[in-house]
């Protein structure tokens, strides 16, 4: 009798300690896949899906991560194999655990023409047609990893220091980045070169963080859902008859731009607090 209840308080014991251990894991995979998906600051590889239908799609299988490390360009000129740009999020990253992604001021994206990472993704969660252009060849120029963002207070160019490194460094010179000449009123004889980032080109690769001189890059790359506004859709843009179609059978003659406030006089409004 004496060993059967022995037994017994051993088995709810051990019962019980199982169930605690199993809500304790439970409990702590949620705290970090919420905290995973707190982070969204997080750059893909090209032709990911938007965030949400990534991290449903991919399988975390680093097929993606391996490709890209194999590629044959990913050599150093002793011919030994470099980083690869893709990392394997692990604990500690803040990413969901498994999925690929880069940090540019390590590794950016070095735009591979043949683009080995996308084509041996199994799931779609690299979408190999958002890549893809109109003669069915891959071009890397379609990607849209993220957005190069110029933060101007640090950037030594908006200084009056000519430096051009990002220009330099981006592969779509002239078209992602091009360089802006304005007069130095203050000396009245220089040429400020400011960098101009054309998001329709952009394609995220981070080339030109990873060139950036500053201490910390005075322009970096952050996904396009929090680099990029929106106007919205009631706004046409005059000049532009492509756009003016958004307008659809309205003519434009009956499109209407007035508001209350128009009836008042500019200094009416403009001079009053704001309106909450």
């Amino acid at each position: 009798m004496a060993n059967s209840s022995n037994n017994r308080r051993k088995f709810m014991a051990t019962t019980l300690q199982s169930v605690g251990l199993t809500a304790l894991g439970g409990l702590l995979w949620s705290g970090y896949t919420d905290e995973a998906k707190a982070s969204p600051l997080v750059l893909r590889p090209p032709g990911a899906l938007k965030e949400d239908e990534f991290l449903k799609a991919c399988i975390k299988c680093g097929l993606c991560a391996e490709a890209c490390v194999n590629r044959d360009t990913n050599k150093n000129r002793d011919g030994s194999k470099r980083p690869g740009t893709l990392q394997m999020a692990k604990g500690g990253d803040h990413h969901m655990i498994g999925t690929p992604f880069f940090v540019p001021t390590e590794v950016p994206c070095y735009m591979c023409d043949d683009i080995p990472c996308v084509p041996v993704c199994p799931s779609g969660a690299l979408n190999e047609a958002s890549v893809t252009d109109k003669e069915g060849e891959l071009d890397i120029n379609l990607a849209r990893m993220g957005l190069a963002v110029v933060h101007k207070e640090s950037c030594i160019a908006f200084w009056g220091i000519q430096c051009d490194a990002c220009y330099r460094a981006c592969p779509l010179m002239d078209e992602a980045i091009t360089l802006e000449y304005q007069k130095n009123e203050r000396t009245g004889k220089h040429a400020f070169l400011l960098p101009i980032v054309h998001s329709d080109v952009c394609t995220g690769c981070g080339l030109c963080e990873k060139a950036c001189v500053t201490e910390k890059p005075a322009i970096f790359i952050l996904p396009r859902e929090y680099s990029t506004g929106k106007a919205g859709d009631h706004y046409v843009k005059g000049w532009d008859k492509k756009d003016q179609l958004r307008a659809g059978k309205r003519k434009l003659d009956q499109i209407e731009t007035k508001t209350k406030r128009s009836e008042e006089a500019p200094a009416d409004y403009l001079n009053t607090e704001v309106e909450y």
